[in-house]
């Protein structure tokens, strides 16, 4: 008699959830790398018009919020 489970082997290793996983960090890199170059090449003026100073960019590429 054969046993059907749903249960995957390794007590829940999942390779499709681990490739997600890679696949998410690498996103979410890349959207802050994009945020961070298209921010800095802003002048002063330009990032002060949006209220945000130089030291502010790297925060908000992290997904931070700034405190005010």
């Amino acid at each position: 008699m054969a046993i059907i489970t749903n249960r995957s082997v390794g007590a829940g290793f999942s390779a499709t959830r681990v490739l997600a996983d890679i696949v998410g960090k690498l996103v979410s890199w890349n959207d802050a790398r994009v945020t961070r170059n298209s921010l800095s090449r802003l002048s002063d003026r330009e990032l002060a018009d949006l209220g945000l100073v130089r030291s502010d960019i790297e925060n908000i590429a992290a997904g931070g919020r700034i405190a005010r």
